[in-house]
């Protein structure tokens, strides 16, 4: 399977190698002694060494270092509908995003301590530029999206993409997880792109579209976090596009909001998992036989399963009352939840520019937008 070598993650032969190289690196200890921080440095560099496949490495270093992350930046995570999952089942996680690192963790970590199979995760290969990282990356189950690409080659390497998620869920017994658009949901609205949904049909051999989407078991995921750890510094770019200016990222922007992500506080966080789209399949291949409509209403399929389950938090609902000057909600937050938000706001952005502040109120009311609009429409 050379032709997946550009984007796959590590062979399991690969992994005690690629362990042997960066076991001394200064951020693996980083990463270590804030997973560990009891234990001496010698003892969990033997216990890395005698790594010899991803499940190992997953299960003993970072299924710990993302509790250790719930338990400094968090006040707990909760979950929803993996019990509908069947063990020793592969399925497409189609996930609303968030968080770089964090969504697909965690997903993980629910996924194994529900006994299901984890996922190999599609991650941007602009954030894996330094060596350590694309190495961390590959021990970890990611493979690469290409990102800056001329249309002939994105045309390519979207085809590449398709046939190896096809070839990890229906011949390697491997969950998949992707992002239902490209980076993360800056502003709060989940919507997903039908690009996506088209490259994902590339790898079929299938005459028809919805015969594969069945086959691959695709699963709609919900990740909400009462505090985005990453709020503020979404900001540049949504005054950028409130300009119709082009944002140009700084130079270590993505590292940065890669280790914001992780340390900052999040309070409450909740992953809901939808049930397998398989009778709204059956309805789209019943309405209409033209494959971009179809596509559409796969995408709507996702999203409503999406905006259904996601879970609204206190600071959902102040954004909403604070943005539209109401007290609509007031019922689901205390005067004391309320301060502490303002203060957030305070805190991260400066309150004197008005698009500023309305970007980072929409950015929480948002998803309280799209549910009212959901539960109104059907």
């Amino acid at each position: 399977m050379q032709k997946f070598d550009a984007i796959r993650p590590f062979y399991d032969a690969e992994i005690n190698t690629a362990i042997k190289g960066l076991v001394n690196h200064p951020m693996m200890k980083a990463i270590m002694s804030f997973t560990f921080p009891d234990v001496e440095d010698e003892v969990w560099k033997n216990q890395l060494l005698k790594t010899h496949s991803i499940r190992d490495f997953q299960c003993n270093f970072i299924y710990q270092s993302v509790q250790k992350v719930l338990e400094n930046s968090s006040e707990g995570l909760t979950t929803s509908g993996f019990e509908k999952l069947e063990k020793h089942t592969p399925y497409l996680f189609i996930s609303n995003h968030r968080d770089i690192i964090l969504d697909t963790s965690l997903l993980n970590a629910c996924l194994l301590d529900h006994g299901l199979v984890m996922t190999a995760s599609a991650i941007g290969d602009n954030l894996v530029k330094k060596d350590f990282l694309l190495n961390l990356s590959k021990l970890n189950r990611n493979f690469l999206v290409q990102r800056g690409l001329s249309p002939r080659e994105l045309l390519q390497s979207s085809k590449l993409m398709a046939e190896y998620i096809g070839q990890l869920i229906l011949r390697e017994n491997r969950s998949v997880w992707i992002a239902q658009r490209e980076g993360r949901t800056k502003d709060g609205n989940d919507a997903t792109h039908q690009g996506v949904l088209k490259m994902l049909g590339m790898g079929s051999e299938e005459t028809n579209i919805i015969d594969y989407f069945k086959k691959i078991k695709i699963v709609p995921v919900s990740i909400s976090y009462e505090y985005d750890p990453t709020d503020a510094l979404k900001m540049p770019q949504l005054m950028a596009e409130s300009k119709a200016e082009k944002y140009v990222k700084e130079k270590n922007e993505d590292f940065i909001t890669l280790l914001s992500g992780i340390i900052g506080q999040k309070k409450h966080i909740h992953i809901h998992v939808g049930a397998v789209l398989d009778k709204e399949l059956d309805a789209i291949a019943l309405d209409n036989d033209n494959t971009n409509k179809q596509v559409q209403a796969v995408a709507q399929a996702i999203d409503d399963s999406i905006l259904q389950s996601y879970k609204l938090w206190p600071t959902n609902y102040i954004a909403y009352d604070l943005l539209y000057k109401t007290d609509k909600f007031k019922e689901h937050y205390t005067d004391h939840e309320k301060s502490l938000f303002e203060r957030r706001l305070e805190m991260r952005i400066d309150c004197s520019n008005g698009i500023m502040t309305e970007g980072f109120l929409n950015m929480y009311a948002n998803p309280v937008v799209n549910k009212l609009k959901y539960e109104n429409a059907i």
